[in-house]
């Protein structure tokens, strides 16, 4: 499976200024696979340490932490380490706390070596552990995006036709690969979902995996219960599954906690990447940060084939449903949108809301291009309003122009100042701009 993210791991190898690399994601998301199956590739020599399996060799970090002593010591378990042509590999480094600790040595005594590590819940497992900050380098990693799926279920052709300006495109391309986003609506983008999908042509097998993923989640909730009560934290992530594109409110999102409970929880399960905030600003200015309101956000959850799994979204009247909006009241699409954002742009997500005694509005997304505030609305092509889009567009000046993602083939009313693209251009939306 070709990943994005596989340029930014070579840049790392190749840079002068490297430093110890933190792979950082939710567990499934192919951390292990890529330095593995990619990264290694361009070594010499590979050292792997499974700091989760390999439970006895977390005692060469117990004392001094000089990376010469530790090197030593693990090349009795993993082999030859040569600083400059092995590549070591601590994974599931949340399992050794002292182990990230130990990558600031690496960086001050031994900054030939290349050293990567990987982890998830690094907050729910470290908790006042010291990291390093300054000494490492840190690289997120996401579920797979609309793009990286098909290219991974021999699509490649639509993959690069996704990529085009869709104003390029025959309607009848736009809606054929608009019919295949339906597809990958339901399996989403955990590598392993895709694989089985791939392999086995089925969304019932493909369910399964996403049951089994969910259930390895609510395991490592119950392993840093410490932290917070586990329970809470598994009321909260379902309860979010449930919640893309409302406004989060802590008093509701877990009936058997206190707010500020809830509020550790989401805090966790967002510093974890499980969750994404989208917090509520306003256009009148850039940066967008300036104007965050930190106590209104939503939230994107991980991955779309997750949420729709612990939604238990009706399968077989939604396969049918042409309109990708119309599916579970139209949350799903929000979903996609954020994921493939988050996945492409790697920085926080905004969102407008305004609340007035005569009328409320609110318009999806925010983006900025070339110093200006884009507003993005995610609607049905079949009559959804767009009176919140309109209203930003005539009290914002800076907002020069709404992009509209829908269910339809690209289509510009430029004396509305709107460009409706296809939903799947949701992970595109630069190169499209820059091309317009």
């Amino acid at each position: 499976m070709k990943r994005l993210i596989e340029q930014k791991v070579i840049d790392w190898k190749n840079s002068v200024r490297r430093k110890p690399l933190i792979i950082r994601g939710a567990r499934q998301v192919g951390k292990t696979w890529l330095v593995e199956n990619f990264l290694a590739s361009h070594f010499d020599h590979f050292a792997k340490v499974d700091l989760e399996e390999r439970q006895d060799l977390h005692e060469h970090f117990s004392g001094n932490l000089d990376p010469k002593k530790i090197v030593e010591a693990l090349e009795l378990s993993v082999g030859r380490i040569v600083p400059g042509k092995t590549l070591l590999f601590f994974d599931e480094i949340q399992s050794c706390p002292r182990a990230i600790m130990a990558l600031r040595y690496f960086y001050e005594k031994m900054p030939e070596l290349h050293v990567i590590a990987a982890g998830s819940l690094l907050e729910f497992a470290f908790g006042d552990i010291s990291i390093p900050v300054g000494r490492v380098q840190y690289l997120y990693m996401y579920p797979m995006t609309f793009y990286e799926y098909l290219l991974a279920t021999d699509k490649e052709p639509m993959a690069k036709l996704t990529l085009c300006h869709p104003g390029s495109l025959s309607e009848t391309v736009q809606l054929k690969i608009l019919e295949e986003l339906k597809t990958f609506i339901f399996v989403g983008g955990m590598p392993e979902c895709v694989k089985v999908y791939k392999e086995s042509g089925s969304l019932v097998e493909t369910f399964a995996v996403q049951r089994e993923i969910i259930e390895s989640y609510r395991d490592d909730f119950s392993k840093y219960r410490p932290q917070i009560d586990s329970t809470c934290i598994d009321a909260v992530f379902v309860k979010a599954a449930h919640s893309v594109g409302e406004q989060i409110k802590y008093t509701k999102m877990n009936d058997a906690h206190t707010g500020p409970t809830n509020r550790k929880a989401i805090g966790l399960l967002s510093k974890a990447r499980i969750i994404h905030k989208i917090y509520n600003c306003s256009p009148s200015g850039l940066p967008l940060a300036v104007s965050v309101n930190a106590s209104r956000f939503k939230v994107s959850f991980i991955d779309i084939g997750l949420m729709q799994s612990l939604c238990e979204v009706p399968i077989s009247e939604s396969i049918l449903e042409s309109d990708l909006l119309a599916i579970y009241h139209g949350k799903l699409a929000e979903q996609f949108v954020g994921q493939e954002m988050r996945a492409k742009l790697d920085s926080e997500l905004y969102y407008w809301s305004r609340s007035a005694k005569s009328s409320n509005a609110e318009v999806d997304f925010l983006t900025t291009f070339k110093e200006k505030i884009l507003p993005i609305e995610v609607k049905s092509g079949k009559g959804g309003s767009l009176k919140s889009l309109h209203l930003m567009l005539k009290e914002y000046p800076n907002c020069p122009e709404g992009l509209v993602l829908y269910s339809g083939p690209y289509k510009e009313l430029k004396e509305q100042k709107l460009k409706f693209l296809p939903l799947y251009c949701a992970g595109n939306l630069e190169a499209i701009l820059a091309e317009t």
